[in-house]
């Protein structure tokens, strides 16, 4: 079976390394052009040590694309953390489609970014799903879906490296072998049940103070790394990147900072308090939360969210 792997990042590295290592017959890969200054792309980096021929367009729109898949006359296409849709012109070149991994419980949180919206509303599990891919927003059937936990703690960051990456460099070797085999299911995703979040923006992670503790708590951990939460003081923009619930029964206004300690600074919320453990100016580094605020002046009474 002929495969063409189109992916980036160490995801798109790690799918290319297990598939080989499985024995697939992967006859060229797509992945995005290097950034001038920056690292190399381990995509790339990979498929020229196996000799794989490999190919970095701008975008997957173009006759370019087209016409070196179509020459490569693949099978089946495996999509290996991929931002942008594939044209069907190009799905149908490949004899079998193409197969995508999916960081949610597919049909809910569709979209970019599933695994932020996932703890910022809230949920205690979520999963990885591989699907055929169709001209749609992961709308395509399931071939493959596991569970996997989102701890209380757990950052969009955390989830992801820790269980959902390895999970699914997994879960694409068993759904191409399967494929190969001739025996991976097509499980009709159930439209009544889904859901679709758009790309998350700085525009979704402004703190509402006068929100309970849990749900400010949320907000920051699935804003982190990126494109991080946020507040202001006196007019000025406060990223914050870490946070804790102490479950301390201190009391004060939304917003109102209660105290300044080495363990951070505590915020009042709507209901309960935020332990914000990690901050940094707009642009900045990111300082523990008590370094900061011995940097910027913030102190017991003073009101974030102005």
């Amino acid at each position: 079976m002929r495969v063409i792997l189109i992916g980036q990042e160490a995801f798109g590295r790690a799918c290319l390394e297990r598939l080989l290592d499985q024995g697939e017959n992967v006859v060229g890969v797509i992945t995005v052009p290097e950034v001038p200054g920056g690292k190399p792309n381990p995509v790339r980096e990979l498929a020229e040590q196996r000799g794989i021929p490999c190919l970095q367009p701008r975008n997957l729109k173009g006759d370019r694309v087209y016409e070196w898949v179509r020459d490569l006359a693949p099978d089946l296409l495996v999509l290996a953390y991929v931002t942008e849709f594939v044209p069907g012109r190009i799905i149908r070149l490949a004899r079998l489609g193409g197969i995508n991994y999916h960081p949610s419980l597919l049909p809910k949180y569709r979209g970019g970014t599933a695994i932020n919206w996932a703890i910022i509303y809230g949920e205690r599990e979520t999963g990885v799903t591989i699907h055929y891919i169709d001209e749609g927003v992961d709308t395509g059937d399931i071939i493959l879906q596991r569970r996997v936990e989102i701890g209380p703690d757990d950052t969009a960051a955390s989830l992801y490296y820790n269980k959902l990456f390895p999970l699914g460099v997994e879960m694409i070797a068993e759904a191409v072998r399967l494929i190969r085999e001739g025996r991976a299911p097509r499980i009709k995703q159930d439209e009544a049940l889904a859901s679709f979040q758009p790309v998350i923006k700085e525009t979704d992670t402004r703190i509402d103070w006068s929100q309970p503790a849990r749900r400010i708590h949320d907000l920051i951990r699935g804003a982190a790394p990126r494109p991080g939460a946020w507040t202001t003081r006196a007019g000025e923009k406060v990223k914050v990147w870490e946070s804790a619930l102490p479950g301390t029964d201190v009391r004060g206004s939304p917003g109102e900072i209660l105290q300044v300690s080495p363990d951070g600074v505590l915020v009042a919320a709507g209901e309960g308090v935020v332990l914000l453990k990690r901050l940094g100016a707009e642009g900045g580094p990111k300082l523990p939360a008590a370094e900061y605020a011995a940097r910027a002046g913030l102190a017991p009474g003073q009101r974030l969210g102005d």
